[in-house]
């Protein structure tokens, strides 16, 4: 445990030194075959924002839950304020001051948000729950956060960033002396985020300590006064955030320095893949246009709600167009399914993983062999060994880290579990990979090791079209970009003309388009007047 400053160090967000609320201890945790901690110290101060860094399976996830209360050490101790705690459950957690905001989110879809909200907790009164009291203390709770979310409305009707929002409510509804984030900022708005920004130094004026789990260095070091680094279960340096870099503490997480080497290299484009045509699903998207080549990696950035994942999803047949074309391969497809889109070799990496993209129950090897299960079945019955060599040449391809093939996908870290959904379709050999968000949630290496076999893909002749919220991953990959915004194609730009002014200007209709190849040009709605 660093428990003296390095020289010069100014102590951040009036922090006292010696002021340490939590003390984690020897911690260490086994689950069969993977020692998910071993013998890991942490320690955080009142009012101090910790950021705990560490590659996807380092056990940062683990060790949080350790001291939620959802897991138990094989060894180690909790010392809170001073005194030896044990938490056996959530609840038990709860109680110390702890709360944990989940990366995934533990939400009841069925209850209304002020339900969920208070859950454990709710006002009671003489004839049972004072809904009343329920209601108004949401509310407050959401307008803190300034939210536009509704105490009455039901958790299942909003959008993934409107839950995200109520599940750090949950944190806020009560008056904690620790509270965890994990990875909070993974499905919120640039907006939300400031808000929530705003709303951890409020809770550092109230000398609460934060613990802060993310892989956007940005937020990190605008954040952090301390980061502890974990690799392989182990703790590996605690520094402080005003006297390191990105590259040293890259190095703590990975063990190495990161060579993302020259990740755009110029791919020679061959035949047109895909063509989109004036395509519209109402309340979606209007009039795009869109082409893209063997070889070519095509981003498309814009704000939650733009309307990329929805486009991306027409494409693959989920959902139907009511005006406009897709041509594949120099000819007009109508795919009423994906099982159309799959057989005419498009595959889609969605961007939800847990609910969209595996089988969690089901193993490593059985995830992979899905897609392509017709051509490792004869006479009805599975090549075992054909899918162990599948299996095998895609763990290693893609550096899939997992105890065995049987090892069910929910047990295995973020990172691994979007390489095997990137791995299953990149078995089935597409001409047209989407992928959405591909490294939402992972960490540096993973990201690295993603965003270079994109670039591989379009050298073999793939075509790639990329969804991401993040200007340097589209900025990186892509031999184009296009922006959307409310629904249309705002800008089209070359690689070597794309900014991040170029960008945030397009995703929110502050310029007008370029005329889209081989399609009409769309004009860009003027900005909304600031309030």
């Amino acid at each position: 445990m660093d428990a003296a400053p390095r020289p010069g160090f100014r102590e951040p967000s009036g922090v006292a030194l010696d002021d340490t609320i939590l003390y984690l201890r020897g911690i260490t945790k086994t689950f069969p075959g993977v020692k998910a901690l071993d013998d890991v110290d942490l320690d955080v101060r009142r009012g101090e924002v910790h950021a705990l860094l560490g590659e996807n399976g380092a056990g940062k996830s683990t060790l949080m839950k350790v001291l939620a209360g959802t897991y138990s050490p094989d060894s180690g101790e909790i010392h809170l304020d001073g005194q030896v705690v044990a938490p056996r459950a959530p609840l038990d957690a709860k109680r110390l001051g702890i709360l944990l905001v989940h990366q995934e989110l533990s939400l009841v879809p069925g209850l209304s948000v002020a339900e969920n909200i208070f859950l454990g907790s709710l006002p009671t009164k003489r004839l049972g729950v004072d809904w009343r009291k329920l209601r108004a203390d949401a509310d407050a709770i959401l307008e803190r956060l300034e939210s536009t979310v509704s105490a009455r409305d039901q958790l299942s009707s909003l959008s993934i960033a409107n839950q995200q929002m109520v599940e750090i409510a949950r944190a806020l509804a009560f008056d904690p002396r620790i509270v965890v984030f994990d990875e909070p900022t993974s499905s919120l708005t640039e907006q939300e985020k400031r808000i929530l920004f705003k709303n951890i130094r409020r809770l550092q004026e109230q000398n609460v300590a934060i613990i802060y789990i993310s892989h956007r260095m940005d937020e990190i070091f605008e954040l952090s006064d301390r980061i502890t680094v974990l690799r392989d279960g182990r703790q590996r340096g605690t520094v402080y955030t005003d006297e390191t870099n990105e590259a040293e503490v890259t190095r703590l997480m990975i063990g190495r320095d990161l060579d993302e080497g020259a990740v755009r290299e110029a791919s020679e484009l061959g035949d047109e893949v895909l063509d989109v045509d004036g395509l519209t699903v109402p309340g979606c998207f209007e009039d795009v246009h869109l082409r893209v080549h063997a070889g070519e990696v095509v981003g498309l950035y814009g704000l939650i709600g733009a309307g990329r994942s929805e486009l991306a999803e027409t494409i693959f047949g989920l959902r139907k167009a009511t005006a406009g074309a897709v041509r594949l391969f120099g000819g007009q497809r109508v795919l009423a399914s994906p099982a159309d889109a799959v057989n005419a070799g498009i595959a889609l990496v969605p961007e939800d993983r847990k609910v969209q993209g595996l089988v969690l129950g089901m193993g490593v090897r059985d995830n992979l062999s899905l897609p392509q299960i017709d051509q490792l079945t004869w006479n009805g019955f599975v090549d075992a060994a054909k899918e162990h060599q599948l299996y095998v040449t895609y763990k290693d391809r893609l550096d899939i880290k997992t105890p065995g093939p049987t090892q069910a996908a929910k047990n295995l870290s973020g990172g691994n579990q979007q390489k095997i959904v990137i791995a299953k379709w990149l078995a089935h050999e597409p001409r047209l990979l989407i992928l959405d968000e591909p490294t939402r949630g992972i960490d540096v290496g993973s990201k690295s090791e993603i965003h270079r076999l994109i670039r591989e893909l379009a050298r073999n002749g793939i075509a790639v079209i990329v969804i991401s919220s993040e200007m340097p991953e589209v900025l990186g990959v892509s031999d184009r970009i296009l922006t959307m915004y409310e629904g249309r194609v705002t800008a089209e730009l070359d690689a070597a003309d794309a900014t991040e002014d170029a960008l945030i200007a397009g995703s929110i209709g502050a310029t007008a388009t370029s005329e889209p190849e081989g399609g009409a040009a769309a004009t860009a709605p003027a900005p909304a007047p600031a309030p």
